[in-house]
């Protein structure tokens, strides 16, 4: 975007709020003070701002008195650009300007875009102090060994680290440096669509927490019960809260190197194994390429079917860096520190999207439980036949059909046909990093079907 059409949309904005009140909050962004960011937040509304307070971390009080900020994010939802004359794709703009230390956001009343942007800054400047910035949840174990779980929305990147046998560090945005990993917030935001009491306490509970924000869930308006499995406004209904709404959560928001790294995708094809060892250069693949599903509501203009897609890093439209920039680094701390590896498919089972049912969330934390303890050292792995992915024989407490995604369908030829369809979409994406890896890395790769 040239700097006239920012300046423009900057003046904008400041006519707009003429004669408004505005609600003004400093915060931090990372829990680690050598690499944090001050950011001081200015909303349109109250619940916004109140967002801030839940999601960022609250300095002391000491610190409040000659705050000086590194950055300022300026939100004005009730604003649309008009992409006519001022120069926009669309009636929605989040622009980040460096020049003057300043994020500008209008036209949604959506609140994530308030830490995204912050997070998109910390993603770009961290790679210079040799941290890796990533899209993850992490915790702790008893005897301090920590793990990330890197996964877009929807894949249970929170749910399956809100574990409350271990200590939450917290559930989106981490860095990891040479002294271990940090968090960048004070706060989680979970999605809460068809949320259980049962497995998910944890979340659960904080639904009905006072400062608890909820953000397009459906309430009756006369009970003022909530009603979580209700997909009446979006798929994409969120439960913002304090990280100490947790009830094993981390008080610094630090952690050791990791020990065990687990990537989380929900497979609309359902056809990618529910647990698989990968290699430090499977990892970087499989990293690179960050294959989910997006779910048919979770975003405008999907439709009613779920989509394939891949979304480099976990976060692609959070990473302004070339992918291969995280990619390494990824590859290179991992060698460093001897982090063990899983690919977990928290998607379909028996068929795709449609036909097939989600992943039972018990088999999962299972997996999940078993990688992280180390109860699959030593267990024999069976290699994928389609994408290359080692399979343990045995998990404990996961029945051993459900391994195995062909047995799980009731049509083995129309497995193998979805298979092939999916192993063409992961080489073609993979095309465009080709330049950018080592040999190593592309033997890694899932190969085209003979």
């Amino acid at each position: 975007m040239a700097p006239e059409t920012f300046e423009g949309l900057l003046a904008k904005a400041r006519a707009f709020l003429q004669g408004r009140d505005l609600f003004i909050r400093d915060v931090y962004a990372g829990a680690d003070p050598d690499h944090r960011l001050k950011v001081r937040v200015m909303t349109q509304t109250a619940w916004h701002n109140m967002f801030a307070a839940n999601m960022f971390i609250t300095p002391p009080k000491h610190a409040l008195e000659d705050f000086q900020p590194d950055f300022t994010v300026l939100q004005v939802p009730g604003l649309q650009a008009d992409p006519g004359t001022d120069g926009t794709r669309s009636e929605v703009f989040v622009i980040v300007d460096f020049e003057s230390r300043l994020v500008l956001i209008g036209g949604t009343w959506y609140a994530g875009e308030i830490k995204k942007s912050i997070f998109s800054i910390l993603n770009y400047l961290l790679p210079e102090k040799s941290i890796l910035p990533m899209h993850c949840s992490a915790n702790i174990g008893d005897r301090g060994d920590s793990a990330v779980f890197f996964g877009l929305s929807g894949t249970g990147k929170t749910t399956l680290s809100a574990d409350g046998s271990r200590t939450l560090i917290g559930d989106d945005e981490h860095g990891w440096s040479e002294q271990g990993i940090f968090n960048f917030e004070g706060g989680c935001y979970a999605k809460v669509i068809r949320l259980s009491a049962e497995a998910e306490p944890e979340i659960f509970a904080t639904t009905s927490r006072f400062g608890t924000i909820l953000e397009n869930v459906d309430m009756d308006p006369a009970s003022r019960l909530l009603d979580l499995d209700s997909a009446r406004y979006t798929e994409n209904t969120r439960a913002s809260y304090p990280l100490s709404f947790i009830p094993n959560v981390s008080e610094t928001g630090l952690g050791a190197h990791p020990e065990t790294v687990i990537m989380l995708t929900a497979d609309a094809f359902g056809v990618l194994p529910p647990i698989s060892q990968l290699t430090a250069e499977q990892a970087m693949y499989h990293f690179l390429s960050g294959y989910t599903a997006r779910v048919a509501g979770t975003e405008k203009g999907l439709g009613s079917e779920p989509q394939a897609t891949f979304s480099t890093c976990f976060g692609a439209p959070f990473m302004p860096r070339h992918p291969s920039v995280y990619a390494k680094m990824l590859g290179e701390k991992i060698a460093r520190h001897g982090a063990k590896c899983w690919l977990v498919n928290t998607g379909w089972s028996g068929g795709r999207a449609g036909v097939g049912s989600r992943m039972a969330i018990a088999h999962t934390r299972s997996m999940v439980r078993a990688a992280l303890d180390g109860k699959l050292n030593g267990v024999g792995v069976v290699a994928d036949p389609n994408f290359g992915l080692l399979v343990p024989e045995a998990v404990p407490e996961v029945p051993v059909d459900v391994l195995t995604p062909k047995k799980t369908w009731s049509d083995p030829s129309a497995y193998d046909a979805t298979a092939r369809e999916l192993r063409a979409r992961f080489v073609e994406n993979f095309e465009k990093f080709e330049t950018y890896v080592d040999d190593q890395v592309k033997a890694a790769a899932v190969q085209a079907a003979a």
